[in-house]
């Protein structure tokens, strides 16, 4: 009996957090480490709180990775620039401007350019030659989101100019410490650096995102909760976040041993995503690739608790399985037609419904720029 009574006071205790408009860090820290029936409880909470503030519609963004050279050496990533074990290719603009094209016609509504990190001129002039090509053949209707890493204020504005709307530039980890431990200490991966970007990019007025890897070595619960104060505080508009899946070129590699069951990467990955909608009612939050990497409807179960972005890879399939930043990437051996009618049936199986040629933008971008 009074264990019975117990288990309704802990239940009670977490429906008062999940109740709550203001969240401490202890408040996160239990939803993150939510189980069985809470986990349940953090699930349907984050659903309702998705569909009464963004809406049922989950938005397309066709993503093409249209290069795997890179100029970073980050610890963690199959595409550094220390990797040899790895074909590297490069898109021409022409084929850029294809995919793009065809997320265009296929009523996708947004389009995302990803790349390794490059930062030099030619590269900034290609970037904005090609985001001028895309609003031309589109007739200025398909949203734009790109994803290119550290740049330049003067870099960043251009390609706002030429067309770009959204950019996403992961902060990887919020900790200063464990965001050292990813990455090499030198110049070229400065974490003071990389929050400059982001407070610039805010600044020019991007719908600005960030990410975070969750289940890293030697990140902690408190480390993931952290992250998601970052995000609060910082006021983000967009979020892309999966689970830490280990690639073995890459030397986070010899630390596998040490790290948590890959289904428990991904079920964390899903109370991260949860938490996050519960914190930040009405941003936009991906359901990353990395998720369906583990579980094969990954996505579609993040859809569930509080995803609303979907990024279709519409990169041609021969690329495809040069661009592993980790091991098990799904859908390398697919073209991006192959996306298309699939994805239909499992968004709706999801109890989504798909935005179509919608451009699906931040409701937090336009709440916190409109005053």
């Amino acid at each position: 009996m009074l264990k019975a009574k117990n288990n309704a006071n802990k239940m009670s205790n977490f429906n008062d957090i999940l109740n709550k408009t203001e969240f401490s860090k202890e408040d996160i820290i239990t939803l993150l480490s939510a189980t069985g029936d809470d986990e349940k409880l953090l699930f349907a909470k984050a659903k309702k709180v998705k569909e009464e503030n963004v809406g049922r519609k989950v938005y397309y963004r066709g993503l093409v990775e249209f290069s795997n050279v890179c100029e970073k050496d980050c610890y963690y990533c199959g595409i550094r620039k220390s990797n040899k074990n790895i074909d590297r290719f490069n898109l021409t603009d022409n084929q850029i401007v294809a995919a793009a094209k065809f997320a265009w016609e296929s009523n996708y509504g947004s389009f995302v350019m990803q790349s390794g990190e490059i930062s030099s001129p030619a590269f900034t002039a290609r970037v904005e030659n090609i985001l001028k090509e895309i609003k031309k053949i589109t007739d200025g209707k398909l949203g734009i989101t790109i994803s290119l890493g550290e740049q330049t204020e003067d870099t960043y504005r251009r390609w706002f100019n030429a067309g770009a709307h959204r950019y996403l530039l992961r902060i990887e980890s919020s900790n200063r410490e464990l965001y050292g431990k990813l990455h090499p200490n030198d110049n070229l991966h400065n974490y003071d650096n990389r929050l400059e970007c982001l407070k610039t990019l805010k600044k020019i007025g991007y719908q600005t995102g960030t990410g975070v890897m969750i289940a890293l070595p030697f990140q902690t619960i408190e480390h993931l909760a952290d992250d998601i104060i970052f995000m609060r505080n910082f006021d983000v508009d967009m979020v892309g976040m999966g689970p830490y899946i280990e690639h073995p070129d890459t030397p986070l590699y010899e630390f596998r041993e040490g790290l948590i069951p890959e289904i428990d990467r991904f079920r964390l990955a899903l109370r991260m995503i949860a938490t996050l909608r519960i914190v930040m009612r009405n941003i936009n939050i991906a359901a990353a690739t990395a998720l369906q990497a583990i579980d094969p409807i990954g996505r579609e179960k993040a859809v569930k608790v509080g995803a609303n972005i979907i990024m279709p890879n519409i990169t041609p399939g021969m690329y495809r399985n040069s661009y592993k930043l980790y091991n098990n990437k799904p859908c390398v051996d697919e073209e991006p037609q192959d996306c298309v009618s699939c994805l239909d049936v499992r968004i709706k199986l999801a109890d989504a419904e798909i935005g179509y040629g919608e451009w699906g933008d931040s409701k937090h971008f336009f709440e916190r720029t409109h005053f």
